[in-house]
């Protein structure tokens, strides 16, 4: 049963009939009996979803909405908001999780009645999961639950399939991605590496839980008997939908607790006897306003009183106040606070004491913001009696990049910077020091640390190696670029002799070929990078990135979890970047094939007995059928991928053109891969006739 008052946009039609916006825009000024607007604004309205399906199905653009594009479409069309909404459809789905038969009853009755009676059964569930309803973050608004019906009983007839805990995560995946800039996200692979840093426990606390990325990695990393999972935050409905995801993901006969709460951590701690065995925290960083004034006697400032612009020192310290003797937290921190000399003290006291045990550089891109590669400082609170560490562990996965240089792109894949963390953690914490691993890793004695600045930067004690790896393997790389140079010469294409006239060829888009059955096209599910780590089978395969297809690299992306099954890509394929303005397009071949579709991309996968791939491919670059196929935004370039234009023409024709096409591309990797071997042999010799480790002569 559809809700008139589930509102959709333009954007969520064209996603439920498969266009583009700009054919909604269409329909609306060709059709007269096209639903009306009921709400929004005059630039973006929106529409009753209801009438909307309906006017889809009768002229033949709709066979029927899949149930997961219906459940999200009521979930972001909510009268009171997807946030509202996103906290009715957890209640339901965590009825469903626990007791799935007293929802089965209480579904077999009309809409009122479900509304009416749903409240208590609810209540009863929440207070058994997360307290009293006075003492919970998750708590039903007093507005009624009669506008959210349809959506919960969408949800559970999705969690029927998807199980509630997949169900709730697509939901909440769609929505972190429909609305980016909204929250501050740590994304799955550094939430696991932090959990792994942290390492079993019983007790986890993370006091800035945002949408509870960390404690699920905890949960999901090392599941203990009876575990406490405690998280605050100061929006009321991160507190709520933290404490939602987590339960949705422990069974309740598991024993675990969890409980989160609203409010500022800083000035208003909500769990101040809590002893953590782990703490994980993503703390705001650059606040002013954290309470420096009427916090200046608090008990948690053991290591100093930070300054007012020192706020993640504060969180530093709160974490560590947090925790049971022997304990250990991570959090992530801003470059910065490793070299500021405002605070300076506090980093001398944490050395001076043992309680900061190691400072990894990220590589940027790894966490929001992009352009800056993060920190993550680990710490232990001292025991009664335990000697302070003389060493701490600095870890560089940069690269040597400087921060600020680029947005991580050409970082390392990240199961790679993961691993080459714990393998430098994992012995330090066992014997206090390890050997130095040149440009990685290398334990530092503290006293070579307590000078005027306490520079803690890990890019200030571990120097990078020589680019070139020294003078013979620049020897090498020299020879393959010869090489190189010397294979892209022979693949130089002749030039074709002139057309008398230009070809005027009968025209076909890719959205008729594909309504047409000539091609398939499919696009990468868009879960949201919090919503979990990857698991099984899926947490292995590779991931092909608009990066990647851009610069005619392999697969180097990191699957970011989400409960939907990823697009694999095969031979043969054509792979499109929409923000690359059609400058390039990938055809897959048996090296790539296998690779999950990462996002931004559109896979065409055509019929060969109708399509050459390389015909596809080459013709979509064509300059002017991506000026007519693209629209324009002040800072980007987006392509309709369904617009663009190809001729129609026999298979025999095209393979003379796939041929041709086929040529180009194997003269622009040559190009690329002499760019790169020029690149490094310059960025080498320059190293070594630098660092001392080559001769002018």
């Amino acid at each position: 049963m559809q809700d008139n008052a589930t509102e959709v946009t333009a954007a969520g039609i064209a996603r439920l009939a498969g266009v583009g916006r700009a054919a909604v825009s269409n329909w609306r000024r060709r059709h007269p009996d096209f639903p009306k607007p009921v709400g929004g604004t005059e630039t973006s309205p929106s529409f009753a979803l209801a009438d909307v399906e309906n006017w889809l199905r009768e002229q033949g653009k709709l066979a029927e909405v899949p149930l997961r594009e219906r459940v999200w479409q009521q979930l972001a069309g909510h009268p009171a908001g997807p946030g509202v909404g996103l906290l009715h459809a957890g209640c339901a789905l965590l009825l469903v999780h626990d007791r799935p038969t007293d929802w089965l009853e209480l579904a077999a009755v009309s809409d009122e009645h479900l509304a009416q009676r749903l409240p208590a059964a609810l209540d009863d569930v929440l207070n058994r999961r997360f307290g009293p309803r006075d003492e919970r973050a998750v708590r039903l608004p007093d507005t009624g639950l009669l506008p959210s019906v349809p959506l919960l009983r969408g949800a559970a007839e999705l969690a029927a399939e998807l199980g509630a805990r997949q169900t709730y995560e697509f939901l909440l995946g769609r929505h972190l991605d429909a609305n980016p800039r909204q929250y501050t996200l740590t994304p799955a692979g550094p939430a696991q590496l932090m959990a792994a840093l942290a390492g079993p426990a019983r007790t986890v606390l993370d006091p800035a839980c945002g949408t509870g990325a960390l404690l699920r990695a905890v949960r999901d990393l090392s599941p203990e008997p009876d575990q406490r999972l405690y998280g605050q935050d100061s929006a009321p409905d991160l507190a709520a939908l933290t404490a939602l995801r987590l339960a949705l993901g422990t069974p309740a006969a598991d024993g675990a607790t969890v409980r989160t709460a609203a409010g500022d951590t800083l000035r208003a701690d909500a769990f101040p006897d809590v002893r953590a065995d782990a703490v994980l925290a993503h703390p705001p960083f650059n606040e002013r306003n954290w309470g420096h004034d009427e916090l200046a006697y608090d008990a948690r400032w053991e290591y100093g009183f930070p300054a007012r612009t020192e706020s993640e020192l504060a969180w530093i310290q709160h974490a560590l106040a947090r925790l049971r003797d022997g304990g250990t937290a991570v959090l992530l921190m801003p470059p910065a606070a490793a070299s500021r000399r405002s605070g300076r003290r506090i980093r001398a006291d944490l050395l001076r004491r043992g309680a900061l045990r190691a400072v990894i550089a990220l590589p940027a891109g790894s966490v929001p913001p992009n352009n800056i590669p993060l920190h993550l400082w680990v710490l232990r609170r001292p025991g009664a009696g335990t000697p302070p560490a003389p060493e701490l562990l600095l870890v560089e996965t940069t690269g040597g990049q400087p921060a600020g240089s680029g947005d991580g792109r050409d970082r390392l894949p990240w199961e790679q910077v993961q691993q080459a963390v714990l393998d430098a953690w994992r012995p330090f914490d066992r014997d206090g020091t390890i050997e130095e691993l040149p440009g990685v890793a290398r334990s530092v004695p503290v006293i070579e640390l307590l000078d005027d600045e306490v520079d803690l930067a890990p890019a200030r004690r571990l120097p990078p190696p020589a680019a070139g790896g020294g003078a013979e393997e620049l020897a090498a790389v020299r020879t393959r670029l010869g090489d190189t140079l010397r294979l892209t010469a022979d693949r130089a294409p002749d030039t074709p002799p002139a057309a008398q006239s230009p070809a005027r060829w009968p025209q076909t888009t890719v959205g008729e070929l594909a309504r047409a059955g000539a091609l398939l096209l499919r696009t990468a599910t868009a879960i949201a990078a919090a919503s979990g780590p990857a698991t099984g089978d899926s947490a292995r395969v590779p991931v092909l990135t608009d990066h990647d297809v851009l610069a005619g690299t392999a697969p180097s992306g990191s699957p970011q979890g989400g409960d939907e099954e990823p697009v694999l890509v095969e031979a043969g394929d054509v792979v499109v970047p929409l923000a690359g303005g059609g400058a390039v397009v990938r055809v897959v071949d048996e090296a790539t094939a296998g690779a999950a579709l990462g996002r931004g991309l559109t896979l065409l996968r055509p019929d060969r007995a109708a399509l050459d791939p390389w015909f596809l491919a080459g013709f979509l670059r064509g300059t002017a059928n991506n000026r007519q196929a693209s629209s324009f935004a002040s800072t980007a370039t987006r392509l309709d991928v369904r617009r663009l234009q190809l001729p129609r023409l026999p298979l025999a024709d095209q393979r003379r053109y796939g041929e041709r096409f086929r040529a180009l591309a194997g003269f622009e990797d040559a190009l690329r891969q002499a760019a790169r071997l020029g690149e490094q042999l310059v960025r080498g010799l320059h190293d070594g006739l630098t660092d001392g480790t080559l001769g002018p002569e």
